[in-house]
């Protein structure tokens, strides 16, 4: 419980349906370092908003301290990623590792048969065995960020919500008088609330920031940058530089400190290699299907092929705009969620 709508409305739902429901929040983060903002997510303020949650509700409610764990396995190679030249993919190495991994120890603590939370997904069946789906409001899919749940923990997965729209949550939620049922939504992460990455990153750069050029589509320097971490690929503002049309990154050099600028067109991407990849048992090596780059792309059909210690190399049918390495490749077959992997290179058309 987050102290938001979703996991509230998540578990009131399950009190309708007879399960006996404990109300479980992860403290991850907390202010800033510099105490301008506060955090949005799982911090104290959010602590104490699920427990008024939990109390209308009639449930215990536990909080359980893991920010030493989120700094190390989520915030540390955030800031990493962006000084190598990477567009990190956090919510999906939270969901990898501290929040759903730790939910599931504490519910063999607590001796809970099921975990359960707010996210917009669903829990289906194919022919081996429980699997991920979309949820049904496509616009709050949250699918991509859970990809790397195997069939084991969606057996005891129950997601309540994947059913439902935003808009049908919040009506319940008001319905209900849940407390915070008006509560605001960040559109940002949780641990930069402001938005400002490249200030984040840069205040726990460690004097690692690499300043270095930027070129443009012929290889000319057009201008400098104090370090790779404020790019990304397919950013058209914010350069620096004016060259007289539009200009777009293309590539971030981490190892030389170059950032790459060119048009719409050299933003195309052929073919990806992922790795660290985690697929539900059953995905066959070769096969045809809808891969998403990004947590907002629709996805494109491309030809996937498994290879072996988690690499994935998939080819796609048409170019595919601003891929990001450090993002995730989730490979999707039709509705269901057959697994994902880290994109670390990518190839334009020849």
């Amino acid at each position: 419980m987050s102290g938001g709508v979703d996991s509230s409305v998540a578990a009131a739902l399950l009190l309708d349906e007879g399960y006996e429901v404990v109300g479980v929040t992860l403290h991850l983060w907390d202010t800033p370092d510099d105490g301008s903002v506060r955090g949005r997510c799982c911090a104290p303020e959010d602590q104490h908003d699920a427990r008024r949650v939990a109390d209308h509700l009639g449930i215990p409610h536990y909080a359980f301290d893991r920010r030493e764990l989120f700094s190390r396995e989520v915030v540390a190679p955030f800031v990493d990623g962006y000084l190598s030249g990477d567009t990190p993919s956090p919510c999906v190495a939270c969901n990898r590792g501290p929040k759903l991994r730790e939910l599931f120890e504490l519910a063999d603590q607590l001796g809970a048969a099921h975990v359960a939370t707010g996210h917009y997904a669903r829990v289906g069946r194919d022919d081996v065995g429980p699997c991920l789906l979309r949820a049904r409001d496509r616009h709050k899919d949250q699918s991509y960020f859970l990809h790397g749940l195997g069939r084991r923990e969606l057996a005891r997965l129950r997601l309540p919500l994947g059913e439902r729209t935003k808009a049908e949550v919040r009506e319940e939620a008001a319905r209900r008088g849940l407390p915070g049922a008006k509560k605001g939504e960040s559109q940002e992460l949780c641990f930069v609330p402001s938005g400002r990455y490249d200030a984040f990153v840069d205040a726990r750069a460690g004097g690692r920031a690499r300043p270095g050029p930027i070129l443009d589509g012929r290889g000319l320097e057009v201008g400098r940058h104090g370090g790779v971490h404020g790019f990304t690929i397919g950013q058209r503002r914010g350069l620096g530089v004016a060259l007289g049309k539009p200009a777009f990154v293309v590539d971030v050099d981490g190892a030389t400190g170059a950032v790459h600028l060119g048009d719409e067109a050299a933003l195309g991407t052929t073919r990806i290699v992922a790795v660290d990849g985690r697929f539900v048992d059953g995905v066959p090596r070769e096969l045809d299907a809808t891969v998403r780059v990004r947590a907002r792309h629709d996805g494109e059909r491309a030809r996937v092929t498994l290879c072996e210690d988690g690499v994935l190399e998939a080819t796609f049918e048409r170019p595919v705009r601003a891929v990001a390495r450090g993002q995730f490749a989730v490979v999707y077959d039709g509705e269901r969620v057959l697994g994902g992997a880290r994109i670390v290179s990518t190839e334009r058309p020849s």
